[in-house]
């Protein structure tokens, strides 16, 4: 029989941070540790914590370990799979988006954290300026595509003009239109030349979970830069990111680009499962045969399929759920 998870198990307790939870514990003794002597602060609040506290650091270390040694077999094929795209020429182009505080970056920081940095490139484009307003949409996203054998990861896409803009009044319902009529097309035109892969990823949180993600870069002064207009009326638009969501799906989500939902309440496991996508969704030289590629169907779901749910829901409960 399954043992029932303690609280500390649950996604919750996960979100809150392993250095959180040891800053907790220790913030209880910091005044008297030496300051500027950290092997011996760090011996100092070994002696005098509670081992209730202790305990919790060392399972939370250790949880990091093997949440860490994990990801190490994944991202070793990785680099294999770069290699490949040196040698072969081709390109991959990887869009990660969705909700906000449904942990994008960070799964990003470990698909590419041990990459060769001269053919990857992570591009983060932030509002565009007067002059790119006037342009077409997707003109300052092409200008950021991949050479021959480099991955392009884009931390939010052109899939902008989808969600966010609408729902926040960025643009107007005719731009908003116009873009989910014509992008299946320019997306066709990318893969046309035969050498690249579209891979569209949307990172689904729940409403509780973002909450809570929210609650934590308010309260840590590392995390506070990261809260952003779109962040601070995320919930009261919750709704609305969900409708555009389902058109999102029903307009963009194709048989040759087809959007990839992953469900990342559990950041570790939105983290290992996106990579084995990744990987699975790739031909490459020297693949490993003793590593199961295949995610896990209740992590990562294709877009059809999330529809079905979607519409289930909507018609159970008279609304979308998440």
């Amino acid at each position: 029989m399954a043992q029932k998870k303690t609280k500390e198990d649950t996604p919750s307790q996960q979100a809150s941070g392993f250095t959180t939870r040891i800053r907790e514990a220790v913030s209880r003794i910091v005044d008297s540790l030496p300051a500027d002597a950290p092997l011996e602060a760090a011996q100092a609040a070994q002696r005098k914590l509670k081992r209730k506290e202790g305990t919790r650091i060392i399972a939370s270390a250790l949880e990091r370990h093997f949440a860490k040694a994990e990801l190490i077999p994944f991202q070793a094929e990785l680099i294999k799979l770069l290699q490949h795209l040196e040698i072969t020429g081709r390109k991959i182009i990887i869009l990660f988006d969705g909700r906000d505080a449904s942990g994008k970056g960070g799964t990003i920081r470990r698909v590419v954290r041990y990459l060769n940095e001269k053919h990857y490139r992570v591009v983060a484009l932030g509002k565009p300026t007067d002059e790119q307003k006037t342009e077409l949409h997707m003109k300052r996203y092409i200008e950021q595509f991949p050479h021959a054998g480099e991955i392009v990861l884009f931390d939010r896409s052109w899939y902008n003009r989808s969600m966010v803009e609408p729902v926040m009044g960025f643009c107007t319902q005719r731009q908003y239109r116009d873009f989910m009529r014509r992008v299946v097309g320019y997306e066709e035109r990318i893969l046309a030349d035969g050498t690249t892969n579209l891979i569209k990823l949307y990172f689904s949180v729940s409403k509780d979970e973002q909450q809570r993600r929210f609650e934590r870069r308010r309260n840590d002064p590392l995390r506070q830069w990261k809260l952003s207009e779109v962040d601070l009326q995320a919930q009261a638009l919750w709704d609305e990111f969900t409708e555009k969501k389902y058109r999102l799906l029903r307009k963009t989500h194709t048989a040759k680009s087809p959007w990839w939902i992953v469900r990342s309440d559990d950041k570790h496991l939105a983290r290992r499962e996106t990579i084995k996508l990744i990987l699975k969704l790739n031909h490459y030289r020297g693949r490993s045969r003793s590593i199961d590629f295949e995610p896990d169907p209740e992590i990562v779901i294709p877009g059809d399929r999330e529809l079905k749910i979607m519409k289930a829901q909507r018609k159970k409960h008279g609304r979308f759920l998440g």
